[in-house]
């Protein structure tokens, strides 16, 4: 079955690829709506007179700066693996308000805030990966990253894959409860998924202990109609068939052999929580 999966992403990958030349469009991650409130995600963020990398800088804003966008404009700009509209904004620096564009990968793709801090989801930078199973094959990785922010200040941040741009098409950024793990304040959830057939969705959870984020390993959900599906979940405490001081890692598979026979797979593992940190069992 894996081999099946990587090699349909690999061919999904190769086909977006060879349409890039043809057109391009921005990613839903990346979509704002016009008269909303939103946040900077990229420190330094560049402010500029017109939608376009080569015009005149007027400003720079730091992450968690609030803006009002304006208006889209239809110009995408493309770094990496992500796609974005400049966005016409204004903002409240001081005692002045302002104007100019801003590129929307630069913005938040969500944004919460908790017991005083304020949490930041955002995209950050396209790396090149070896793919495990064929190494001479380079993918786009997307990064992604969470900060907790008290004011302009950064007290922690997180950094964790997002897939490629084909999972881009929608995002949620979430607090969930603590899960009844000890000493955890809560849980943040970022996710991302495609909308296509066999583009992979990405959760991702991470727990809030003493003013520092942990990083869950990630969970990844791919499915194509009725044909296949990979499923991974996380069942904390609190769910049913939850146990203390830990949470289960479950998976499930099924593909349709050439006779529409299913074929079902499931595998489980045990993490540990000690109240500090976890392991595996």
């Amino acid at each position: 079955m894996k081999p099946f999966i990587t090699v349909l992403f690999l061919c999904i990958i190769q086909l977006f690829s060879a349409q890039e030349e043809d057109y391009e469009y921005a990613n839903g991650v990346f979509h704002f709506e016009e008269n909303k409130t939103q946040k900077i995600f990229t420190d330094f963020t560049r402010i500029r007179q017109s939608p376009n990398v080569n015009a005149q800088i007027l400003d720079s804003l730091q992450t968690n700066q609030q803006i009002l966008i304006l208006k889209k404009d239809e110009t995408i700009l493309k770094l990496g693996e992500r796609r974005a509209n400049w966005y016409k904004i204004s903002y409240q620096k001081g005692d002045k308000r302002s104007e100019g564009y801003v590129w929307g990968g630069n913005l938040c793709v969500g944004y919460r805030t908790k017991n005083g801090y304020d949490f930041l989801f955002g995209l950050t930078k396209t790396i090149n990966k070896k793919d495990k199973e064929y190494p001479e094959i380079i993918i786009k990785q997307n990064i992604a990253s969470i900060k907790m922010v008290e004011g302009n200040t950064l007290i922690d941040e997180v950094s964790f894959d997002t897939g490629s741009g084909e999972s881009l098409s929608y995002g949620t950024f979430t607090i969930e409860s603590n899960h009844k793990l000890k000493n955890v304040e809560f849980t943040l959830k970022a996710m991302v998924s495609g909308e296509a057939c066999g583009i992979a969705s990405y959760d991702q959870y991470v727990l809030l202990k003493d003013k520092k984020m942990i990083v869950l390993p990630q969970l990844m959900n791919v499915g194509d109609a009725d044909v296949y599906y990979h499923s991974e979940q996380f069942v904390f405490p609190n769910d049913k068939g939850g146990i203390p001081d830990a949470f289960i890692f479950k998976m499930e598979e099924m593909e349709k052999d050439e006779k529409e026979r299913e074929k079902k797979k499931n595998a489980s593992k045990t993490y540990l929580w000690n109240g500090d940190a976890y392991r595996l069992k």
